[in-house]
């Protein structure tokens, strides 16, 4: 598994300024101390939206399924706005100077441009190569439980100069799907670790004692001395653990970091990270339904496009199945639903398509290519018998184009 990547030059120019959009906002915060509540803030959500659409874009084109796609973004989002937490609590100092007098807003956004560079040049490749590990390792721990124990699991390195000494150990440690040792050693073990693991037939390989296992695991994970990585991201359904750079060691353990909704409402944070992950975990959560509330206003509009005789209706359905429809750009996606109308004025048309069997009542489709953060997307527009046209979705699949017939 080659990672060592990094997301573009575009992502980094919009964080770039969405970031000084985030430093308006904290100048504008009285007080003597920062308020989390300033997380929910719209300028600050930008910028935790672009960041985690960052990290999206890491698997955007790895198999898997939609609910697992779905868990990942999520994951990316909490990261991401733990780490905006962070800047703004690291930045927050620099609102006065030397002499305890507020300074101007010129020389507080130039005094913590280096935050910027830090956290979103220098920290963002490494989490992004991590997001790329992390999704592909899911991916396949979710293509391994088709098979549970029928294969063995083997660990394997790259085997060239780049191995780290104490990751070489554990190359071809071979052990069932169900043993213990891969919940704790299952890559990505460390910032841009390339180990992954793969499938054996149980007759061509013997097993590794699990005493020796767990012994080099441990031996490999030695430098963690956090336990930071210890942490299988296909069972757990995450990009980044829960005790990660961002929060504090009893996140690990925490149940509402494991997804206890009981618990949600009725905790009560003692500390300021834990008040930003309840913030956070609530913005979430709130990402599509907070979509499908606004767009309301939408349902019942017609849209058109000048290449296209007929006018575009926005139902119910439309906004459901846009905002639960997964996406390489989760959230940018959902925002685009809000601008539609103009958004589908400029789209290209490509034509129709009818890969949609069993669709009631569904004549065909009509597609139209957008640009979502610098890569296709393609609206999908339902044609039915009854002579009506709805707006039914988008998808940043270009397996489309194959069902594409005529224009």
């Amino acid at each position: 598994m080659e990672v060592l990547a990094s997301p573009g030059d575009d992502l980094r120019k919009r964080l770039s300024s969405l970031f000084d959009g985030m430093m308006k906002a904290l100048f504008r915060q009285k007080g003597a101390q920062l308020r989390v509540e300033l997380l929910a803030d719209p300028s600050v959500q930008s910028f935790i939206g672009a960041h985690a659409s960052a990290l999206d874009s890491a698997f955007g084109k790895v198999e898997m399924s939609d609910a697992m796609r779905r868990r990942l973004h999520r994951s990316d989002y909490i990261f991401s706005g733990l780490k905006t937490f962070h800047e703004l609590n690291e930045a927050f100092p620099s609102l006065i100077d030397e002499n305890g007098n507020r300074k101007s807003f010129e020389q507080f956004l130039n005094d913590v441009r280096r935050i910027d560079s830090t956290y979103n040049a220098n920290y963002l490749r490494a989490e992004y190569n991590f997001a790329v590990s992390s999704a592909e390792m899911a991916a396949k721990w979710e293509s391994f439980m088709k098979d549970g124990d029928r294969y063995n699991l083997q660990y394997r390195t790259q085997r060239d100069d780049k191995v780290r000494p104490e990751h070489a150990p554990l190359d071809r440690v071979t052990l069932p799907m169900s043993d213990s040792f891969w919940e704790e050693f299952y890559p990505p073990n460390g910032w841009n670790c390339r180990c992954t693991v793969v499938q054996v037939l149980k007759s061509k390989y013997p097993l590794t004692p699990h005493d020796r296992a767990m012994s080099l695991g441990e031996a490999a994970l030695q430098r963690d001395s956090k336990g930071m990585f210890r942490f299988n991201p296909g069972k757990e359904k995450k990009t980044f653990p829960d005790y990660n750079p961002y929060t504090v060691r009893r996140c690990s353990t925490c149940p509402v970091a494991k997804g206890d909704k009981s618990l949600m409402l009725a905790f009560v944070p003692d500390n300021e990270v834990c008040a930003a992950c309840k913030i956070v975990r609530s913005l979430a959560n709130a990402d599509a339904k907070q979509t499908r509330i606004k767009a309301k206003l939408l349902q019942g509009m017609d849209l058109f496009h000048h290449e296209f005789p007929h006018p575009i209706r926005i139902t119910s359905a439309s906004i459901k199945e846009w905002t639960n429809q997964p996406h390489r750009h989760f959230r940018a996606k959902n925002a685009m639903l809000l601008d539609i109308k103009e958004i589908l004025s400029k789209a290209k048309y490509l034509g129709t398509a009818d890969n949609h069997k069993g669709v009631k009542r569904v004549v065909q489709s009509h597609i139209f290519e957008v640009k979502l953060c610098g890569d296709n997307s393609y609206i999908i527009v339902r044609e039915y018998d009854w002579g009506g046209y709805t707006l039914h979705s988008i998808s940043d699949s270009d397996a489309i184009l194959k069902h594409i017939k005529r224009k």
